[in-house]
């Protein structure tokens, strides 16, 4: 597994050392995935490059955020990733599977390709999170022999989950759910 210290982050990110860990867990998640699977180079890196910019604007001051989204109305907490997604393609970034990995990874989108959906299991799937580690841990496990079936229990859970905490679910995420069931 990468250090914390030895990842590549954009220089404008705001993460704390925790935030840090997380994504570093995720990382490493999606480089084994990859290697498990043998997907390409170019698949690889991409998956990867979404993984250590997902939450790098996830610490940022709301105004930070907010300013970057564009955007002065949504929830805030799910503002992180169009941001980061935007200042990404302020400096150049145009793969368009990891700007929408980055930009959606927290709500979900129906028409990812495997650079986001790798992303949205990894984030949920990495081993820090301490809530329902077993069955994680299985999931995990699962996504290189069964990548789209595992997608699928994914996105079933967090929906669950989001239910059960009384979070509800977004429309962007329902589309993503009636995309494949």
């Amino acid at each position: 597994m990468t250090e914390p210290g030895a990842l590549a982050l954009p220089t404008w990110a705001i993460v704390t050392d925790r935030r840090r860990a997380h994504i570093a867990r995720v990382a490493a998640l999606v480089d084994d995935w990859a290697r498990a699977m043998g997907v390409s180079v170019e698949e690889r890196d991409a998956w990867r490059d979404g993984a250590l910019w997902h939450d790098a604007l996830r610490d940022a001051p709301e105004e930070v955020v907010r300013g970057l989204a564009a955007d002065h109305n949504s929830d805030s907490r799910l503002l992180h990733g169009p941001a980061a997604a935007a200042r990404l393609e302020q400096d150049g970034e145009a793969r368009r599977s990891v700007l929408d990995a980055v930009r959606w990874h927290t709500v979900g989108a129906p028409d990812w390709d495997r650079t986001g959906r790798a992303l949205y299991m990894a984030d949920f799937l990495e081993p820090g999170r301490e809530f329902a580690r077993a069955d994680r841990a299985y999931l995990a496990r699962q996504v290189p022999h069964d990548f789209d079936g595992t997608f699928r229990q994914v996105v079933r859970t967090r929906m669950a989950r989001a239910i059960e905490e009384g979070k509800g679910i977004l429309p962007q995420t329902l589309a993503l759910w009636n995309s494949v069931r």
